[in-house]
């Protein structure tokens, strides 16, 4: 059978794109290497870490704080076989659900390695060994990202003493200490997750600074709240060597300026220095596909790789490794391929890290601003100024708002607070019609909630604000 589309992996960009292609009318099939749909976000990333980060903030919270809301109970007993369950649980409703959408938008499923043979064929190598050829007029690279590991560092991970994120969403039992190298989003969740359990977690990062590319006042801030939760912190540390050692594992690791080596040892060491895109056999180079240096697929304006016929989206491509940037690529090419005109704006793409607090951005942060020598305000509301966040005990954190400073339209937005995640969407709304800090500070909000931080933010960007 001949397909309009075929689309090689089945993550948030791969069966978006099946979905949206399919309801526009055209012929669809998915190939997939794992038993389960969804990709590494609903199987063994996004998804599973949501579910443990959000039930250890409960245990948590259980355990700490309740007595000033007037609730007195005794000491919670964590039982970890229970909460991985839960996530277990959260998994496969997921990935339950995309199959069901598959088959609810009669798109066919292929299990197996997907390799493109040439343009328009697709081979499918299923666990048995056997192989089948299937034809298409457009073939789909969705295949996303793997561990990256670390650059000149030979590192041998067992997911069990030492981890990759899979390895970090079940562990048997809580580590009595944990060190996590890389202190970007995936380390940071999962170590404050253990954190949160009873390990004592100490990050090692090869920056001066945690979460990377993120506004620098905004990692400064929330850096010293994680300290305060009881993580260490060991910054512009090159990690030399990571090995089994004695009691678990131990990093090597040295001053990036220069100086003497230290040594840690933990029980678990879980290895969080980012994904690379995940595009080895899959026929690319012998089909003639073009890969920048960096092993991502290279393509132009529309998706189009330099083979005719050919597409690539998500991870495999440049732009942040998130699952909503490439679900919003999915849809784009559906509708390229159904002959309308999509396009994904890259300047409104929001990211979120989900610790507690939360964090939250879109657009600009002011170190980019300042690179590109735009002029621009700045507007901030903490929440301990906001009356819903004093009733709830969150007032941890802070509303930051950026503005062009001749046209008022805001450039970027980013929260430290919790429920972040939610908050962020109303700027980037904002954002996406073009509006001003003024548009934003002028607009009703219901009273009393935490989006009035929000609202003040802007306020203070283009005038005052009205509670501090």
């Amino acid at each position: 059978m001949s397909y309009d589309v075929i689309i090689i992996g089945t993550g948030p960009g791969g069966y978006v794109c099946a979905v949206k292609a399919a309801q526009l009318g055209l012929k669809v099939a998915v190939v997939e290497k794992r038993a389960t749909y969804g990709g590494t976000c609903l199987n063994v990333g996004c998804i599973p870490s949501k579910a443990l980060l959000h039930a250890s903030e409960m245990f948590h919270q259980a355990g700490h704080g309740m007595s000033a809301l007037g609730i007195d109970i005794p000491a919670p007993t964590l039982n970890l076989g229970n909460m991985m369950a839960h996530k277990d649980a959260t998994v496969k409703s997921n990935v339950d659900g995309v199959a069901f959408l598959f088959k609810k938008n009669k798109i066919d499923t292929f299990q197996g390695i997907g390799k493109v043979v040439s343009a328009g064929k697709v081979s499918v190598t299923a666990d048995d060994g056997k192989v089948q050829e299937i034809e298409g007029k457009n073939i789909v690279i969705a295949t996303g990202s793997d561990v990256a590991g670390i650059p000149g560092v030979q590192v041998e991970i067992d997911e069990k003493t030492i981890i990759s994120s899979t390895g970090g969403i079940a562990l048997e039992k809580v580590p009595e200490t944990l060190i996590v190298v890389g202190g970007g989003v995936i380390g940071l969740e999962l170590g404050s997750v253990w954190s949160r359990l009873g390990a004592n977690v100490t990050v090692v990062e090869y920056l001066d600074t945690i979460l990377g590319g993120m506004d620098g006042e905004v990692s400064k801030q929330f850096q010293r709240m994680l300290a305060k939760q009881g993580i260490d912190f060991n910054l512009s540390a090159k990690v030399t060597g990571v090995e089994k050692g004695d009691k678990g594992a131990k990093v090597t690791f040295e001053p990036v300026k220069g100086g003497d080596k230290v040594t840690l040892e933990a029980e678990v060491v879980l290895i969080a220095t980012g994904r690379k895109p995940y595009t080895s056999g899959l026929g690319l180079e012998e089909a003639g596909v073009t890969l920048d240096n960096r092993g991502r697929v290279e393509i132009d304006g529309h998706f189009k790789t330099n083979v005719a016929g050919i597409y690539a989206i998500g991870d495999v491509v440049k732009g942040p490794m998130l699952a909503h940037k490439a679900e919003d690529e999915g849809v784009a090419l559906a509708e390229i391929l159904a002959g309308q005109h999509g396009h994904v704006n890259y300047e409104v793409i929001p990211s979120v890290v989900y610790t507690q607090p939360e964090i939250a951005s879109v657009g600009k942060t002011e170190e980019e601003l300042k690179a590109a020598d735009i002029a621009y305000k700045v507007g901030k509301f903490p929440f301990t100024a906001n009356g819903r966040a004093r009733a709830m005990l969150a007032t941890d954190g802070f509303v930051k708002i950026l503005a062009d400073k001749e046209t008022d339209r805001v450039l970027g937005g980013h929260i430290v607070g919790f429920g972040a995640g939610e908050m962020i969407h109303e700027i980037a709304v904002l954002m996406e019609f073009g509006g001003s800090s003024e548009d934003l500070g002028r607009t009703c909000h219901a009273h009393p909630t935490m989006s009035e931080a929000v609202k003040e933010a802007a306020l203070a960007t283009f005038f005052k604000p009205i509670h501090m």
